[in-house]
């Protein structure tokens, strides 16, 4: 099984980019940030990639996840190792 390309928007002091930090690390998955303080053009691709203005925002493979708070809520649901494929 091949390991997802996850991708995490996200700005350095976030609170909720932090949660999303600990939480796929506490998967043990290896992950990709793009940090998009301080950078226009990177918002606006987060922006039109996600469609939403607010990070983080979480990728993985071609699936838009959302937030730290629909990351945290597809955990809950079971839902997220199968997306990890863990």
């Amino acid at each position: 099984m091949t390991n997802p390309d996850i991708l995490m928007y996200c700005t350095k002091f976030c609170p909720y980019c932090l949660r999303a930090h600990m939480l796929l690390k506490s998967k043990g998955v290896e992950y990709r940030t793009i940090n998009v303080g301080g950078d226009q053009k990177l918002w606006d691709e987060m922006e039109e990639k996600s469609g939403r203005n607010t990070v983080p925002q979480i990728f993985i493979d071609d699936y838009h996840v959302g937030g730290y708070d629909d990351l945290a809520a597809c955990d809950r649901a079971g839902q997220l190792d199968s997306l990890l494929k863990i």
